[in-house]
């Protein structure tokens, strides 16, 4: 991922923030070498704990065809990218230029995690971790802890295996034309709040964000 000086994470703060309310992305493991490397779908918790970079927690079903190349090769990343929108070029052209001469682009915030896997099987330190994650997603309580010998949740615990990803490098690009001089981005800041597409609001707010930051 290409990352200008001006798009890269001002500090760690920046992104450990925003993933903290992004908890959803798609874990890259490499695959066999006659083939693609596995992209997983998945949620997980973000913890800035331990280690420089903190860890990630998810868990997947045990038969999922992924396992064999993960213990393999535990070297992961794991991508998550949200609050996007496509910025049409008559909004990005210069002050000096008609609108015609614009050039389209897109805002996104990408954080990408490089971790190394640790496989979970025991299944105390499983429950563990997937309380962890029901803790995160669904803190209002309302379903059964997982148990080990005991609950409705104990007898599904052997069909699934949980992970936790040691993070060792981050990668964050938050690209919301922080290089633009500022009647441009004030164009594309009407545009976006004018339009109301799905992810207008978060790239806007994110576009704000930024330029209050700089």
């Amino acid at each position: 991922m290409l990352i200008h000086p001006w798009d890269a994470a001002r500090d760690d703060s920046e992104w450990r923030e925003w993933l903290g309310h992004h908890d959803f992305g798609q874990l890259a493991v490499n695959g066999p070498a006659d083939g693609p490397p596995w992209v997983q779908p998945l949620h997980f918790r973000y913890d800035s704990e331990p280690g420089p970079y903190g860890e990630v927690v998810t868990h997947l079903a045990r038969p999922n065809p992924l396992w064999r190349d993960l213990e393999a090769r535990p070297r992961v990343t794991l991508s998550v990218v949200d609050d996007y929108a496509f910025v049409p070029g008559p909004w990005a052209a210069p002050p000096e230029d008609p609108p015609e001469h614009g050039t389209p682009t897109s805002f996104y915030s990408a954080v990408q995690l490089v971790c190394t896997a640790h496989i979970v099987d025991d299944p105390a330190a499983k429950a563990e971790l997937l309380n962890r994650q029901v803790d995160h997603f669904q803190p209002e309580g309302g379903s059964a802890r997982v148990a080990v010998d005991e609950g409705p949740y104990s007898r599904r615990l052997p069909g699934l295996r949980a992970l936790r990803l040691e993070v060792t490098g981050v990668r964050a690009k938050f690209k919301y034309g922080a290089n633009k001089p500022e009647a441009v981005g004030d164009r594309i800041a009407a545009g976006l709040a004018a339009r109301g597409a799905p992810l207008d609001a978060a790239a806007h707010a994110q576009q704000r964000r930024r330029r209050a930051r700089a």
